[in-house]
């Protein structure tokens, strides 16, 4: 689906809808400024001395343009028949002292909220943008995994310690795929596509899929927002299954260990497998009896305009994620189904508070050593602190698109526009408009799913985020008009 984008104009942008976004903040308790205690303690914590020294070896980091809280790098090489990935993950639990100032302020926020106006980060800039951060030519403490991968991809060992490293790059997303697709990407960046690609046909093989849903991302501009609907690049895609392959390690080793905490899903019932397969082959897309559900959506055509409607029927396909925390006995619900494996957050602790847990748990496995007080005793606080921030940070989200989308068509009032029908539940459709970049939902008589069809915005309220489209009748007064996607 190529980028759609709409601009506000600049008296909407400053006016109606930076209120409006700044009245979530408000709506919904969401911290502002640390507490002076936490701040004082960001600034003068400083994390202990590593045993190992890697900053002979080249990492770099791979992030969108302009991050600042660099959570991991990579470094890839071969190795005999197979590979060696070194992954780093910052050393965020080294800079927090437990039951202090930091901590309780962390487990509060539970992780980082992104909101169009800024976002809300989980630690102080002082250590999640500078001395915590993976930022390039700085020496940093970091937990480092060591993955060795056989010639197909698949894991044949996996260990974790604390080491100094110094990251000589600070790639993005959009440069390092124009220079591999140039054939200019160099070494690393092909390696990190082979092992990529390797990982992806891995997780086929098991039957998980990532679910790479169209990023929509709300631009703030100094003449407004924007919203940009877009698929994620091979290169996202290749740098995330680093992540997945360093989570499942983790998973795998709490599970040996018998103590940790897991992200786990369970796997769709039949009844919910038999509504997608319907749901899908009324948008055009049907899911072959003989195609894994993986194989499935690789395969989808990102240029289909139903395309985010599969996609997003497969995402409300997968139900109750939760954590689950365990000390001595393996719980009886172990996988995230979506992977199709055993599976731990281990790799993102400046924007994620588990991940703190999952990373010192995992050292001390890997070095033998007793796992740290603090974070056996907490384990069973996690899932509800998790749960709660997940909830606000997909509220929020939804929240500042609604309004953000009611500003898009604020001055659209009484216009017809084009839409493909995305899915309809019965007596509402939900509508796709092709420009500006919009869904909302819409009475649905007449409606199927796959169809394009016309409406008319009858409202946009940017305080409150509500959109009312009706359907634009052939003229009889009863009957939307319709045509063939």
């Amino acid at each position: 689906m190529p980028n759609r984008r709409a601009h506000l104009s600049p008296q909407t942008a400053h006016g109606e809808l930076a209120a409006a976004l700044a009245a979530l903040r408000t709506d919904n308790a969401v911290p502002s400024d640390f507490p002076a205690d936490a701040r004082a303690e960001a600034s003068t914590a400083e994390t202990s001395e590593p045993g190992e020294d890697l900053r002979h070896i080249p990492f770099v980091t791979l992030d969108p343009a302009g991050a600042k809280d660099l959570d991991q790098a990579f470094h890839i090489e071969h190795r005999d028949d197979g590979f060696r990935v070194r992954y780093a993950i910052a050393d965020l639990p080294g800079f927090v002292r437990p039951g202090g100032a930091l901590d309780r302020e962390a487990r509060r926020r539970g992780q980082t909220l992104y909101l169009p106006d800024g976002r809300i980060p989980l630690h102080p800039a002082e250590l999640s943008e500078g001395r915590a951060s993976l930022l390039p030519g700085a020496d940093r403490v970091a937990y480092v995994w060591e993955l060795d991968l056989d010639a197909s991809g698949a894991v044949t060992s996996a260990d974790v310690e604390r080491a100094l490293v110094r990251s000589r790059a600070q790639l993005d997303y959009a440069t390092a795929q124009t220079a591999l697709d140039a054939g200019t990407g160099g070494p690393l960046l092909e390696l990190l596509r082979d092992v990529g690609l390797l990982r992806a046909e891995h997780e086929r093989s098991r039957g998980g899929a990532s679910l790479n849903m169209p990023d929509e991302e709300i631009v703030r501009e100094p003449n407004g927002y924007r919203i940009v609907r877009s698929f994620a690049r091979p290169i996202e895609e290749w740098n995330a299954q680093l992540s997945l392959l360093t989570g499942m390690a983790a998973g795998r080793m709490m599970l040996d260990a018998g103590v940790g905490i897991l992200r786990t899903m369970p796997a769709p019932d039949e009844a919910a497998l038999t509504a997608f397969r319907a749901r899908v082959a009324s948008l055009g897309h049907p899911w072959p009896a003989d195609t894994t559900y993986g194989e499935y959506l690789q395969q989808l055509d990102h240029a289909s305009p139903t395309t985010p409607g599969v996609l997003q029927a497969a995402a409300s396909l997968f139900r109750g994620a939760d954590y689950t925390p365990f000390d001595g006995v393996v719980p009886e619900q172990t996988m995230q189904a979506a992977i199709a494996a055993p599976y731990a957050h281990v790799t993102a602790p400046l924007r994620r508070l588990v991940d703190r847990w999952g990373l010192v748990i995992c050292a001390a496995i890997c070095a033998d050593e007793p796992i740290p007080e603090w974070a056996r005793a907490s384990l069973d606080e996690l899932p509800a602190l998790m749960r709660a921030s997940n909830q606000l940070a997909g509220q929020l989200g939804s929240q500042a698109l609604d309004r953000v989308e009611a500003a898009l068509l604020r001055d659209r009032v009484g216009e017809v526009l084009p839409a493909i029908v995305v899915e309809v539940r019965g007596e509402r459709a939900r509508v796709q408009l092709d420009d500006p970049a919009v869904t909302a939902q819409v009475a649905s008589a007449g409606y199927t799913a796959g169809t394009r069809v016309d409406v008319r915005v009858t409202a946009a309220d940017v305080a409150s985020g509500t959109i009312e489209l009706a359907p634009l009748t052939d003229g009889s007064g009863d009957r939307p008009a319709v045509s063939a996607a």
